[in-house]
């Protein structure tokens, strides 16, 4: 099996280190992240100039880049090779509900996604990092156990609790919950006095059900929700088409 590793945290983040040196063993992997944290960038392409690309003295390449340019210039330019599979984290911290719109963890997956490519998104349900190496572990036995379950391509969002390995829970299909309203940026001023905004923390979940993935990690369960692109609204669709009828 020969994978393609990304994230949006960068190519130095804990994260991708430990997702890199687990999934060595059962494959051949290449990894092309992000020179800093790009977390946030959701789907991103850099139009506005040329892309570098370097390479680490452990390997890993890095571009200037946001997730989803790294996972398009390794599929079309530099890799004379298709992937079997993209992977992409482990995010420090979640990515569920809304926050799969912005995340640039998901939108490295999708990338690989769109070009035919099953793609597998990775992120820990709390920030820190704490037992990285545990979750590093479970996303290799996912990758083994699932890879050929479902019709490819695919795209998964999975979120795995910070917990010891022994301590985690099963792996449950999941659906995204939703949040409330984010909250409002935080103003402030720069050194020379100008007016500045910070974007506000996420709002509070609003729909953490049983059935969603707040609810399976909040019980200590790994999520796992697939996500699709089409974002047409279907039945808007029918009642816009008989109205312009």
């Amino acid at each position: 099996m020969r994978i393609l590793i990304s994230n949006d945290d960068g190519y130095l983040a804990p994260g991708i280190n430990a997702l890199a040196e687990a999934l060595a063993p059962i494959a051949d992997i290449v990894v092309v992240a992000p020179d800093s944290n790009r977390s946030g960038a959701s789907n991103s392409l850099s139009l506005d100039r040329p892309l570098s690309v370097q390479r680490a003295a452990n390997g890993f390449y890095f571009v200037n880049g946001t997730p989803t340019d790294c996972v398009h210039v390794a599929l079309t330019g530099m890799l004379d090779y298709r992937p079997d599979l993209v992977v992409s984290g482990i995010n420090n911290g979640p990515n569920m509900g809304d926050d799969t719109l912005y995340s640039g963890t998901v939108a490295a997956a999708t990338e690989g996604f769109l070009f035919g490519i099953p793609a597998i998104a990775f992120s820990q349900g709390s920030y820190g990092w704490a037992n990285i190496e545990d979750a590093a572990r479970h996303a290799r036995d996912i990758v083994q156990r699932y890879f050929d379950t479902l019709p490819k391509p695919y795209l998964l969002n999975v979120n795995i609790p910070n917990r010891p390995y022994a301590e985690l829970g099963k792996v449950v299909a999941t659906r995204l919950g939703r949040r409330h309203q984010a909250e409002p940026v935080i103003r402030a001023l720069d050194p020379r006095g100008k007016e500045i905004f910070w974007i506000g923390p996420p709002g509070a979940t609003k729909d953490a059900g049983e059935g969603t993935d707040f609810y399976a990690c909040a019980q200590g369960q790994t999520s796992m929700t697939p996500l699709q692109i089409d974002l047409t609204h279907k039945t808007q669709l029918e009642t816009l088409a008989k109205g312009l009828e």
